[in-house]
């Protein structure tokens, strides 16, 4: 199983693939779903697939924006610029873009977990139309993810082990079927986002704040990070096909330490008692 790691700038691709990581996935100025992160320009690109192939890793951009009409001029020109780099793949979400890369290039296609690919039948309906691997939602049990490579063996699969969930995006959501068991991705919302929420302090019963937004967003919701450390020998049985850890917005410090805990994770033998024990204590 390949052990995916953000990349977030070019001295951390470097660093996640110092560390261990099998493929690094990187973004660039334009085309993105993190626009605030420093992203690569086209000679940061070109340097970080080449330190990448000398160190036996691959490089994978993201192109995962949902994008507009406007935008599709610039996407085609840089398509036909990306196509001679080298890059391993690309992963996207816009069904247009998908459709940009594959008329214009022969880059291999990873679906985005933006897509929301929730079912086997929209997996084999990707993998149909020349998708090289897809990223499922999250939100999908191991049992599933199990079902879906059985039937499609030849599509890779590559789930998230490490980093940050999501609660909700357009109507993708999960308070709805956490709070009332009627899912808002099967047309059931209760619509729970409109209800006044308000936060309480253990300490101080009685006293409610409010939650606001602001320009950046709303942070009270967000869900504890996803850390199947415990489970990669499990994921390794289901011949999974990648691994990948959440963190493009993430420090150095961060992305060296969950990669090089994840190495060690995936190459330890399951005898090892002592090492997991140690990586049980991380």
């Amino acid at each position: 199983m390949e052990i995916t790691a953000p990349g977030g700038d070019l001295e951390k691709i470097k660093y996640a693939i110092l560390y261990g990581a099998d493929a690094v996935y990187t973004g660039f100025k334009d085309f993105g779903l993190r626009a605030t992160a420093t992203n690569l320009n086209r000679e940061d690109l070109q340097e970080a697939i080449a330190f990448a192939h000398a160190h036996k890793a691959k490089l994978y951009l993201t192109l995962n924006a949902y994008l507009k009409n406007q935008d599709f001029a610039a996407l085609k020109e840089f398509i036909q610029w990306l196509k001679d780099t080298g890059i391993d793949a690309v992963i996207v979400s816009d069904p247009g873009v998908f459709n940009i890369v594959k008329t214009h290039s022969d880059i291999p296609i990873h679906i985005s977990t933006q897509s929301n690919v929730t079912n086997l039948e929209t997996a084999r309906f990707w993998h149909s139309l020349g998708a090289k691997r897809i990223v499922p939602a999250r939100e999908l049990s191991f049992a599933e993810l199990c079902e879906i490579k059985a039937a499609l063996p030849e599509l890779e699969l590559e789930c998230f082990i490490h980093g940050a969930m999501c609660v909700a995006f357009s109507g993708r959501c999960l308070l709805s079927a956490y709070l009332n068991n009627r899912s808002a991705n099967s047309g059931a919302c209760t619509h729970p986002c409109r209800w006044n929420w308000a936060l309480t302090e253990e300490s101080r019963p009685g006293e409610y704040f409010p939650i606001e937004e602001d320009q950046y967003g709303s942070y009270i919701m967000s869900s504890k990070d996803l850390c199947l450390l415990q489970n990669i020998p499990k994921l390794k049985t289901a011949n999974l096909d990648a691994g990948k850890i959440e963190g493009r917005m993430k420090s150095l410090y961060y992305v060296t330490q969950v990669t090089r805990l994840y190495r060690a994770a995936h190459d330890a033998k399951a005898d090892d008692t002592e090492l997991w024990a140690r990586l049980r204590e991380s």
